[in-house]
């Protein structure tokens, strides 16, 4: 039903905004020839602005063969803009009315083959499909900004949508330059914002409390986990930590730690199961490595991330 991932060549954008003006930049980068539908011609200008200053940063990371911003077209008409769509990324406003009224449409407008994504990042696709007529075809495709820089695209459906489309998206953001995260279920706010909102909840807890200002939470994470999560997820930057026990020894011997007043998050229990499951993840995640192996990988990249931004702040500072 759905065309080869790789075969793609037309893709649709809706919105205006960072999330759509950055995904119209991203997918030009690629080679693709992109259409952006705009609610009206006089959201132009800052859709144009949002590719063009993503351009020089997508330019020195390098563009794909034939990529141009002549590429683009921009109409607001969502008919024109998605009759001839072998792929379309929605990313309307974060209204639940919105988006449900604008997939009533595209059930109806989109060719059949076409599978359509979701920018949203908080919503559930499950909600956003209700009245859509071809709820199958409809995915969350969850981008993290600003989206032509970062990789990430968090995937999943809703209770209507096929897996045949779940599985082509991924496929399809493979073969679009993104590191896909296909999701086990529907959950709010998805994996990585969840994550992301953890943290700021409890930088939010310290601020009110007077215990640090956002400078220093800023200094403490640039510094700290900010660097080594470029390389390793929590998950692996723990295990490896440990040494030879990796996440058995750190749970085993820190587990208690989580029932410290350290955090206004609620911990989990620490049942024997979810002990079991943490390491055999990151056991299969380290694939038979040793320790000392993976901690050498983990250390050359972070030492290549800040050198890399040493350099950055280098330059700037001689401009300055």
């Amino acid at each position: 039903m759905y065309p080869d991932p790789a075969s793609v060549r037309r893709v649709t954008t809706i919105g205006a905004g960072p999330i759509g003006g950055g995904w119209a930049a991203h997918f030009l980068a690629r080679g693709y020839d992109v259409t952006a539908y705009v609610h009206a011609m006089t959201e132009r200008p800052a859709l144009m602005d949002i590719i063009e200053t993503a351009w020089v940063s997508l330019t020195a990371l390098g563009l794909a063969p034939g990529a141009s911003m002549e590429r683009l077209t921009v109409t607001d008409d969502l008919a024109t803009a998605v009759s001839a769509a072998e792929f379309i990324q929605e990313s309307a406003p974060e209204r639940l009315d919105i988006k449900q009224a604008l997939y009533e449409r595209l059930g109806r407008l989109a060719p059949r083959a076409c599978v359509i994504g979701s920018s949203t990042s908080g919503l559930m696709m499950t909600e956003i499909q209700a009245l859509c007529s071809t709820p199958e075809r409809t995915v969350i495709a969850h981008p993290f900004n600003p989206p032509y820089l970062l990789p990430l695209v968090e995937i999943v459906g809703g209770k209507k949508t096929e897996k045949a489309a779940v599985d082509w998206a991924a496929a399809f953001f493979k073969v679009a330059g993104k590191e896909p995260l296909v999701m086990k279920k529907e959950i709010p706010g998805f994996v990585a914002t969840r994550l992301q909102e953890a943290l700021w909840r409890e930088a939010l807890h310290m601020v009110a409390n007077g215990e640090a200002t956002p400078e220093d939470i800023d200094i403490a994470l640039m510094n700290g986990p900010a660097p080594r999560m470029a390389v390793q997820g929590q998950c692996m930057a723990f295990h490896v930590a440990c040494g030879e026990g990796g996440m058995a020894t750190n749970l085993d011997q820190f587990g208690p730690a989580l029932k410290w007043p350290w955090t206004r998050l609620e911990a989990p229990e620490l049942t024997q199961e979810l002990r079991d499951r943490m390491v055999d993840g990151c056991n299969e995640i380290a694939a038979g490595r040793h320790f000392i192996e993976m901690a050498s990988t983990r250390d050359h990249e972070i030492v290549a991330v800040l050198n890399a931004i040493r350099a950055v702040r280098r330059v700037r500072g001689s401009d300055g």
